[in-house]
């Protein structure tokens, strides 16, 4: 019943988490630093000159051939686990570029080797690059302070702010002192050009500091949209610090649906293990079942064998019983065969017979006639030779 009435309430609260994810994860569209560095080429070792913007919502170094092009040629990426230190080491070889360069090394298992123009602006790309790597880390944890992967307090969130927002106002003033820098190197060359009498250079080192004085400007403008956006992410995560205190009361109130949902399953822990020893007992009962039809089945399989023998032996009695009885059927076609053939030859003989006595009493007619005459001739003998005595 607690859950269901402290329902809304856990929907607020997972519907502002779900808000200030996105808040975080959205970037603003602004770019903290952009401007011209060395990039060493990855498969010919060769140094190409890049127009840089930087990203610090994302983490992202996109690079052009100029300022002016609109396609990409490459993208750099970075999170707040990546390397990135100036190099105590000169890798390009020109003794101006000692002190100009730096190495990033990202996520992607990949090495990046850049030079500045100055060694000033060496440090401020990498205290501006450290500086986004704060506030990478801080969305990071504030995330996860609110989804509740993280180890993250309310404080930390607002520490790592400041400190991202002081070493970015580092990095400003760095940048600065490298473009007054590179300003104070160019008009030294242009006076000394100057005073050596070549006025078409002067022209021209004329228009390159109108040129650089533009970028400048719009450097500040950068500059100014850059503070801007981390005054908006430093917005963002105070609003995220409120979100995450609603998350912290709506944790104790899952804490004590969390107790009762404890007590709850105690009282249920106690009625499986009634349940259980009640079972434990009807098993036993089974088991019992169990052994005395096992005992039955094995006397029920025990007759069914003999059964099976005997059936065995009827079907052998059967079997040779058929065989007799098939070879009585054989002898008894015999007999009526020999039976039929004795009566045709019986039939035969009786003709024979009948024939034989048929011929044999018209021969005794025949024998009687004969006798009949013999005795009346020798009656006439008789009587002649009587009367001849």
């Amino acid at each position: 019943m607690a859950s269901n009435g402290n329902s809304p309430r856990a929907g607020e609260t997972e519907s502002s988490l779900e808000k200030i994810k996105r808040q975080l994860s959205s970037g603003s569209g602004r770019n903290l630093l952009q401007g011209p560095l060395l990039k060493r080429s990855e498969t010919l070792r060769k140094w190409n000159e890049r127009w840089v913007i930087l990203d610090p919502t994302t983490g992202k170094m996109e690079y052009k051939f100029r300022r002016n092009d609109t396609a990409v040629k490459g993208t750099i990426i970075f999170d707040a686990t990546s390397t990135i230190t100036l190099s105590p080491v000169n890798f390009h070889g020109l003794p101006k570029y000692d002190s100009c360069c730096f190495y990033i090394g990202t996520p992607q298992k990949k090495d990046y080797f850049l030079c500045a123009e100055t060694p000033g602006a060496a440090r401020a790309w990498v205290s501006t690059l450290q500086a986004s790597q704060l506030v990478l880390r801080a969305h990071k944890e504030a995330v996860n302070s609110l989804s509740g992967n993280g180890s993250a307090k309310l404080g930390t969130v607002a520490t790592v702010v400041a400190a991202a927002n002081s070493t970015a106002a580092e990095a400003s003033k760095e940048i600065e002192a490298a473009m007054k820098i590179s300003m104070r190197a160019a008009l030294g060359l242009v006076s000394n050009k100057a005073n050596e009498g070549q006025p078409d250079d002067l022209t021209i080192m004329k228009e390159t500091l109108r040129v650089k004085d533009e970028e400048l400007q719009q450097l500040a403008k950068e500059l100014r949209a850059r503070d801007s956006t981390i005054k908006e992410i430093a917005e963002k995560l105070t609003e995220t610090a409120e979100a995450a205190e609603s998350a912290a009361s709506a944790a104790l109130t899952m804490d004590e649906e969390r107790r009762f949902a404890c007590v709850e399953i105690e009282r249920l822990t106690m009625e499986m293990g009634k349940h259980l020893e009640s079972s434990q007992l009807k098993l036993k009962e089974a088991e019992a079942n169990v052994l005395a039809l096992s005992n039955e089945k094995e006397a029920l399989l025990k007759q069914r064998d003999s059964a099976l023998q005997e059936a065995h032996m009827w079907r052998s009695e059967l079997a040779k019983a058929r065989e007799r009885a098939v070879i009585l059927e054989a002898a008894v076609l015999r007999a009526e065969e020999r039976a039929r053939v004795s009566e045709a030859d019986a039939e035969t003989r009786a003709k024979d017979a009948a024939e034989k006595v048929r011929a044999a009493t018209k021969e005794k007619e025949d024998l009687m006639a004969v006798v009949n005459i013999l005795q009346s001739q020798v009656q006439r003998w008789s009587r002649g030779c009587g009367a001849c005595n």
